[in-house]
């Protein structure tokens, strides 16, 4: 657990996993030896000695003006799943979460920057034999783009987690189908980030003076700020996706905005700063 304050804003990052991951599972260029190349600003925080890049899946949990927003539920327990690394896992999440000082009770947003699977999994859990929301009292924030593209998707990796994670929210009522403009609170905000899903967008944070912004996954590892015109095996339109991280990276590079990357390591944010024609990414601890 990590915990940062931007201004007023309360910042707690839930880790669900890290470790290291072969960089071509989500980047075809990121190799051993490619990414050996980068060791000099990338090791040890974002790779290790062997070339493989620091992962993380986690959520973060945002107090905002007495909101409690978690943003990107992780992968879940209990769930069926085509990666085998990532199904029927029984991790202690919630407990970890519980440990944090959130009970599910006490969240009052649950943000979904897109609609993957690693983003979704713990918006349900499983009750006598049905799927049902964490989070009861929770308003699940969907971007309605999102919603509309996956929710008629029929590629089987997509259906299981939109029918056991994000469906059944839907259907009693909790979710709120939303623009990625979407404001939660006055220091809280959604920001159009598309590319990696058509309705991907992140979330913005401001407060007396201080500035942070979350990815979700329009990028998914630091490497990327230095090659945003790299492939990325998981964007459903990879023209805009490379398009939007390099707007991003220009947007916010050389500044004081806080990046919180959702699959970046330990410490998971930094800053963004230029370097010859693209940029890179140094670490923050708070």
């Amino acid at each position: 657990m990590n915990q940062w304050n931007i201004g007023d804003v309360k910042i707690t990052r839930i880790i669900e996993s890290e470790a290291p991951w072969p960089g071509t599972f989500i980047l075809p260029n990121a190799t051993p030896e490619r990414m050996q190349q980068e060791k000099d600003w990338l090791f040890p925080v974002f790779s290790d000695e062997k070339g493989k890049l620091r992962m993380s899946i986690h959520a973060l949990v945002i107090e905002s003006k007495g909101k409690r927003i978690i943003v990107d539920t992780c992968i879940g327990n209990d769930k069926i799943r085509s990666n085998p690394a990532w199904s029927k896992l029984q991790l202690p999440f919630m407990s970890d979460l519980k440990t944090a000082g959130y009970t599910p009770e006490q969240i009052d947003n649950v943000v979904c920057t897109h609609l993957h699977v690693d983003h979704v999994g713990w918006n349900t859990k499983m009750v006598d034999g049905k799927w049902v929301p964490t989070f009861d009292n929770a308003q699940y924030i969907i971007g309605g783009t999102e919603w509309d593209y996956w929710s008629h998707f029929e590629g089987a990796d997509m259906r299981d987690p939109v029918e056991d994670s994000v469906r059944p929210v839907v259907d009693r009522g909790k979710a709120k189908l939303v623009e990625s403009t979407h404001r939660i609170t006055d220091e809280v905000w959604l920001e159009p980030t598309p590319g990696h899903t058509p309705g991907h967008h992140s979330v913005r944070i401001s407060s007396k003076g201080q500035d942070a912004v979350v990815t979700g996954d329009l990028m998914h590892h630091p490497v990327q700020c230095a090659y945003p015109e790299w492939d990325d095996g998981f964007d459903s339109d990879g023209p805009m996706a490379k398009k939007t991280r390099r707007a991003f990276c220009e947007k916010y590079a050389d500044t004081n905005v806080i990046v919180f990357g959702t699959h970046f390591a330990t410490p998971s944010c930094g800053k963004i700063f230029k370097h010859g024609d693209a940029f890179r990414f140094a670490p923050h601890k708070g």
